[in-house]
């Protein structure tokens, strides 16, 4: 059966919780089709202490979407183990303090769209109610803004709206997949962020084409070690870079919810 889905206020409540004592525990980090942001990427290589090169290979799939003409990275899936997720245990999820996003806003889902006389993102849910999940039974109520914060979403809301704004870029630029080397250079500087330190701790760096070396901000030792702030030039750089947009390094996007 197909998972009821219902458009849900932030504010309204709603009844749920997870753990090993439900008898479906663990059913739903199985036969997925499980697409990792960049955000969700940094954050796993980093709890598994390896490098974004080697999470890539060893994690994960790469195809391109239908709908945007773009890299999509998702979680390999071993149909060996009745593709069930690679970080799951029986007693649950081995990575769960830097589980992707989509795993910590279950059963919830997000969507966003931007105010256009504000600039702001608007946010919108829904609640998935699938036919297996016990999850519902329990009478632990939050609302959705809530779960969020429990959740420890903001921070992967914040950069995962940051890469939203690229895939709109990409969107109005029409569906056609991108040129071979933008391509390259799109899924390097946001997926394996190892490598794009290595390109922007180059001299060079500033000389890639066709970046105008005069754009970029001034590159501070503690910017190619702060990987937070990396990210951000890795956006930005893909801006300029990929879609031909002036290379800014903009403060993260702000939000509103429907009321």
């Amino acid at each position: 059966m197909e998972p009821k889905i219902t458009p849900l206020r932030d504010d309204t409540s709603f009844s749920f919780a997870c753990s090993p004592a439900l008898s479906c525990f663990n059913a739903c980090c199985r036969d997925l089709n499980q697409a990792l942001a960049p955000y969700d990427i940094l954050r796993l290589k980093n709890a598994l202490r390896l490098s974004s090169g080697d999470f890539l290979e060893t994690f994960t799939i790469r195809r391109i979407g239908p709908e945007t003409g773009l890299p999509v990275i998702s979680l390999n899936f071993d149909r060996q183990t009745d593709r069930i997720c690679p970080f799951v245990t029986p007693a649950g999820c081995r990575v769960y303090r830097d589980r992707p996003a989509s795993c910590r806003l279950y059963p919830l889902a997000r969507g966003t769209s931007r105010n256009r006389a504000s600039g702001r993102i608007i946010e919108h849910f829904a609640l998935i109610r699938e036919p297996h999940c016990r999850g519902f039974n329990h009478d632990t109520a939050q609302t959705a803004r809530a779960w969020m914060r429990d959740q420890g979403l903001e921070p992967y809301n914040r950069y995962n709206d940051m890469f939203l704004e690229l895939i709109s870029l990409k969107n109005r630029r029409g569906r056609g997949r991108l040129k071979p080397e933008r391509e390259r250079l799109f899924y390097m500087a946001l997926y394996d962020i190892d490598s794009f330190r290595e390109l922007v701790s180059q001299e060079s760096f500033g000389k890639h084409p066709p970046v105008d070396p005069a754009d970029l901000p001034i590159l501070e030792p503690d910017l190619i070690s702060d990987e937070i702030a990396l990210f951000a030039l890795a956006h930005a750089w893909v801006k300029k870079t990929v879609f031909d947009e002036p290379l800014t390094l903009d403060p993260p996007p702000s939000h509103e919810t429907t009321r």
